[in-house]
């Protein structure tokens, strides 16, 4: 069986439910941390030409795409959902015949955990960006995350994600995508 290798023409970004009011439950800290980390994804997947998908869950009671993530993001529609899951059909249509996912949002225990299920129930390769995943609690942001692999999620940090697609130094992806992560 050949080992596991991410291709940046199989891999798209989701980006789960970072939303204003959820935010404001999470540690500052930790929220700050998360925000920086999935910043960084969303640079490193648009140097690279992934597929960039935001979510949010019941906007109308949890706010929209939190203010900084959008800077980041620049222009975007977000796919609204009332499920969990965000592997939603609006999403699935978004990721075509993409089978890599790499994840990152709010809540590791509740809708990554969900999507991430989901994704790997359809056939493809969920990718939990470890460090760009957040709950309210860090227990249950632990539990998210063995749920998530339990679930066949492989387990990832932005820069092992990122790194892995470029595969070599010296290109212009390269530059963008070390300049995203520092």
């Amino acid at each position: 069986m050949p080992s596991f290798r991410l291709k940046p023409e199989q891999a798209a970004l989701l980006v789960v439910d970072i939303q204003e009011r959820l935010c404001a439950a999470m540690d500052r800290d930790a929220l700050d941390r998360m925000l920086a980390r999935t910043g960084a994804a969303v640079e490193g997947a648009r140097a690279l030409g992934l597929p960039v998908i935001v979510t949010e869950q019941y906007p109308q009671g949890l706010g929209r795409t939190h203010s900084l993530l959008k800077l980041r993001l620049g222009e975007f529609k977000p796919l609204e959902k009332l499920e969990f899951s965000a592997a939603v059909p609006d999403v699935l249509s978004v990721l075509g015949d993409r089978k890599q996912v790499l994840i990152t949002g709010m809540e590791t225990h509740i809708c990554v955990f969900q999507t991430a299920r989901d994704l790997a129930d359809s056939g493809r390769e969920p990718c939990l960006l470890a460090d760009a995943v957040l709950s309210r609690s860090e227990e249950d942001r632990r539990v998210g995350l063995e749920l998530c692999r339990d679930a066949g999620a492989r387990i990832l940090t932005v820069e092992s994600a990122l790194f892995d697609m470029l595969g070599r130094a010296g290109t212009p992806e390269f530059k963008k995508v070390s300049a995203a992560v520092r």
